[in-house]
């Protein structure tokens, strides 16, 4: 594996992104999003959990999860909803759509996403994306899919809403490029289109990510922040990269340079797990992986993720998701593993 623990991660939970809406909008508008568990769906077929994001192409809106006070997004701003909140954008704060229709997600997708919205003071009206009249805000609009169980300690970690002023601002080369880039394949409608929005909007999210991080407070807790802290993120690579390995504290607290009674506060103080809880938990996000894409036996499966009997493996994958490894494998397979987008408006 890789040395990159944010990239690992973000493999092991299987990121996917999509752009699917185009927002054109008027001098008055509001549009609302509901919850991301509503639409999946409709959205992303299989995933378990749905990020939002949007990304100012062009003017300036404010926006904020409902009911809560709004910020003022300009372009080049990137926003993120971690949690799936339903949220709000509009030309003036404190507007609210007159209603959501969650159903219009489900109707029949176009030929090639994303679709292009309208959007007034009334809320939304489906339009090509080659629409004319005049435009005072674009709006790139799109979702990000992943794992939620059996453990992603980022997602836990993640505040419902991440704004990041000016990620894709003319003073930032590549990521205005890609948000350019991303209208840019969302109104040419080119062969592998999906695709390139699909890579894009990934970029995008781990770029916002990573801005994220660097401007969190010290004092701040959670993944991101250890990962950024020297010891608890030497702690978290060398469980990333070797988890078959038969970690204890004392082996970590070596290789951090600390000793097993501070890594371990460190670790609980930033990850809120001890050191071979997280591992335990980690061991089991990488055996769904095995279970779900593999046609591995539950004991090769096991040693994968250094268990040395079936049923101890057993045991400790029931605990985390309720059901043994070959009931969940079951299930799994039994479901939609691709994201299919039917069409969204």
């Amino acid at each position: 594996m890789s040395g990159d623990t944010l990239s690992d991660l973000l493999r092991v939970v299987r990121l996917r992104g999509a752009v699917f809406f185009y927002l054109r909008n008027a001098e008055s508008w509001v549009a609302e999003t509901p919850r991301s568990s509503k639409i999946i769906p409709a959205v992303m077929p299989g995933v378990e959990h749905l990020m939002p994001f949007h990304g100012l192409a062009r003017g300036s809106c404010w926006g904020g999860v409902a009911g809560e006070a709004p910020i003022r997004l300009d372009e080049g701003d990137i926003v993120l909803f971690p949690q799936g909140d339903h949220h709000v954008l509009s030309s003036t704060p404190g507007m609210r759509a007159k209603g959501v229709d969650v159903d219009i997600y489900f109707s029949p997708k176009p030929p090639q996403l994303p679709w292009s919205l309208t959007v007034t003071n009334e809320g939304t009206a489906t339009e090509s994306v080659e629409g004319g009249g005049r435009e005072e805000t674009t709006v790139v609009c799109g979702y990000l899919g992943c794992d939620a169980k059996p453990f992603n300690p980022l997602l836990a970690s993640m505040p419902r809403m991440v704004h990041i002023p000016g990620l894709a601002g003319k003073g930032n080369s590549w990521t205005a490029m890609c948000l350019r880039s991303l209208a840019d394949e969302s109104n040419r409608k080119r062969p592998g289109g999906e695709a390139v929005l699909e890579r894009m909007s990934e970029m995008l999210f781990v770029e916002a990510l990573r801005h994220y991080a660097s401007s969190l407070p010290p004092d701040q807790t959670g993944w991101l922040a250890g990962m950024r802290d020297a010891a608890v993120g030497r702690a978290l690579a060398l469980i990333h990269q070797r988890p078959a390995e038969a970690w204890t504290v004392e082996r970590l607290g070596e290789q951090a340079a600390l000793s097993r009674s501070v890594l371990h506060e460190r670790f609980v103080h930033f990850i809120g797990l001890p050191p071979i809880q997280y591992l335990a938990q980690w061991r089991m996000q990488l055996a769904a992986g095995w279970l779900r894409e593999t046609d591995a036996k539950v004991v090769e499966v096991a040693q994968e993720v250094g268990y040395e009997s079936e049923a101890a493996f057993s045991r400790a994958f029931r605990r985390a998701v309720g059901e043994s490894p070959a009931a969940w494998r079951r299930a799994r397979r039994a479901r939609p593993t691709q994201a299919q987008p039917a069409g969204v408006a």
